[in-house]
């Protein structure tokens, strides 16, 4: 299974992220990336971190037992990310973000049309 903890919901993903997700992790869950308020503490980041983790390991505890590996993929506010990639890699649960090409297009009115196409899941790593 793959816990999407992002802003960007399964169900708007494109089809070839979605194919490459079912191909290596089977289902996708989605969470909602919680609300990180930028006038927050240190502390209450890793509060909220600590409360996603407990919620999150404990679905992926439900499903140990599937025949494809458990991930997290995690997108948002750097430093609840860093706080949550930090506390699942080192209790062994694998994590990833989706990486794309960014396509820009300038009209002539001078606004952009902005498209991603999906690439790839990257491992975040513990080194």
């Amino acid at each position: 299974m793959l816990i999407n903890l992002s802003n960007h919901p399964y169900e708007k993903w494109s089809k070839e992220q979605k194919a490459k997700a079912r191909e290596f992790f089977g289902s996708v869950a989605d969470i909602a990336f919680p609300h990180i308020n930028p006038a927050a503490s240190e502390k209450e980041v890793l509060k909220t971190a600590n409360e996603y983790f407990k919620k999150i390991t404990q679905i992926l505890d439900e499903c140990a037992n599937e025949p494809k590996q458990n991930a997290v993929h995690i997108q948002g506010e750097f430093t609840f990310v860093f706080a949550m990639v930090t506390l699942f890699l080192k209790s062994g649960i694998r994590c990833v973000a989706s990486t794309s090409e960014r396509m820009v297009e300038e009209l002539n009115s001078g606004e952009k049309i902005v498209k991603f196409a999906f690439i790839q899941f990257r491992d975040y790593l513990l080194i």
